[in-house]
């Protein structure tokens, strides 16, 4: 399971909204499995389909986390035009086994947020808690 507070979640599906219509993309960090930092991350592939995380904001991040003895939980990434399902790109390039995935669809009016595993090209959702 991975919990995320209400005001976090809402930055998130923000973001992810202001970044229509291309795939937007960050890191939720914190502890255990409860989220307690939002960080957004430019896209340098600027599409509808694809997203890669700015590398010098992504290692200015992990420094962040580490030095306030968090631990990334989760990469984000929106899908403006499809469901919260991982792509086989997204599956290709899960690289952090320890990294919750979650992805936003902002496909119908309501966003669809999702979580998920990746693990040796197999996906399984996660439970979301939303508080």
């Amino acid at each position: 399971m991975l919990t995320i507070s209400s005001s976090i979640f809402d930055q998130m599906v923000g973001y992810c909204r202001a970044g229509l219509p291309n795939e937007v993309c960050g890191m939720l960090a914190g502890s255990d499995s409860n989220v307690s930092k939002l960080y957004t991350m430019t896209n340098t592939e600027p599409s509808p389909v694809s997203y890669f995380m700015e590398p010098s904001e992504q290692f200015k991040a992990i420094k962040d986390i580490r030095n306030n003895g968090l631990s990334m939980l989760a990469i984000f990434h929106s899908h403006p035009a499809s469901e919260a399902f991982p792509s086989a790109k997204d599956v290709s390039l899960a690289f952090y086994d320890d990294a919750v995935y979650v992805i936003v669809s902002l496909l119908r009016e309501a966003p669809a947020v999702k979580a998920f595993s990746i693990k040796d090209g197999k996906v399984k959702e996660i439970e979301l808690d939303i508080r």
